[in-house]
């Protein structure tokens, strides 16, 4: 462990994640603001060790560093797939491949703070999370430069037919109704930094046939997920985790619909577009 000035930190990896330790007064106190914000861009997740936040304690922290998405109940969304709780959990189901949340938007969001209630022995026990700025850094000068020249098409279409391979009419009409983005292969971000913008929802690259363009991605995607890159999280009851939505992709374990998994998750508004 390392003492700050205000908490002690603890890296995960050398590539990604740092744990913190803080009291809950200090958290929701939001005297550590810039220094959460500073510490999440620079090393993408950040964990809190059985925190046990309540609901209305993680949205009032959550607040604490940006603008909370107006989503679920006063902010709260229940990451479950049983849909008498989460009538959207659906599309859900295709987490199990990596994604970036919203990358299908212009401003893709910001960060997600999520919290474990409830878990399953057979499923869903871990959440890896892959730093998309070091698998940029560590390409080659040339398929950096190659990279940059690129424009992807996102889209939930994408994402959700990884999952389901055959699906209903009206459900693939439903994914429809999202539509597709192109974004650059490389965001370059206002900080001067770049990473991948990659995951299971970008489906194509501008100028080239449907099959090229998803090897070369299939490719990137299989870079971007080597363990250099990756934390992979085992959670405990009360964990929170604060994850780089601009810069970080994640997937979970998969996991019965009907196990009862439920987390908790804020989800904190997009502050920069994808340049």
């Amino acid at each position: 462990m390392r003492l700050t000035a205000q908490f002690e930190t603890a890296e995960l990896t050398p590539r990604i994640g740092t744990e913190i330790k803080a009291s809950k007064a200090d958290l929701l106190a939001g005297d550590f603001r810039e220094e959460i914000r500073d510490l999440l861009e620079q090393r993408g997740i950040l964990l809190f060790r059985e925190l046990d936040f309540t609901d209305e304690e993680q949205r009032a922290f959550s607040a604490t560093i940006g603008e909370v998405f107006d989503q679920g109940e006063d902010g709260i969304f229940r990451v479950t797939l049983d849909r008498s709780i989460t009538p959207q959990a659906d599309y859900l189901e295709a987490t199990t491949f990596w994604h970036i949340d919203a990358a299908h938007t212009k401003v893709p969001t910001r960060a997600s703070i999520l919290t474990a209630r409830v878990l399953i022995e057979d499923g869903g026990r871990w959440t890896e999370f892959a730093n998309t700025y070091a698998a940029y850094q560590d390409l080659s000068p040339e398929k950096k430069q190659w990279a940059e020249r690129q424009k992807v098409v996102h889209s939930q279409v994408y994402l959700q037919s990884a999952h389901y391979t055959d699906p209903t009419p009206e459900l693939a009409a439903h994914w429809l109704t999202h539509p597709e983005q192109v974004h650059p292969l490389v965001w370059t971000h206002r900080s001067g930094r770049k990473s991948l913008l990659l995951g299971r929802n970008a489906g194509r690259i501008v100028g080239m046939s449907e099959e090229e363009g998803a090897d070369e991605l299939a490719e990137l995607l299989d870079w971007s997920g080597q363990p250099q890159f990756i934390y992979r999280h085992h959670w405990t009851v009360g964990d929170m985790i604060i994850w780089d939505n601009t810069g970080v992709m994640h997937r979970v374990e998969p996991y019965r619909a009907d196990a009862g998994r439920l987390l908790s998750r804020c989800t904190l508004v997009g502050e920069e577009p994808v340049a």
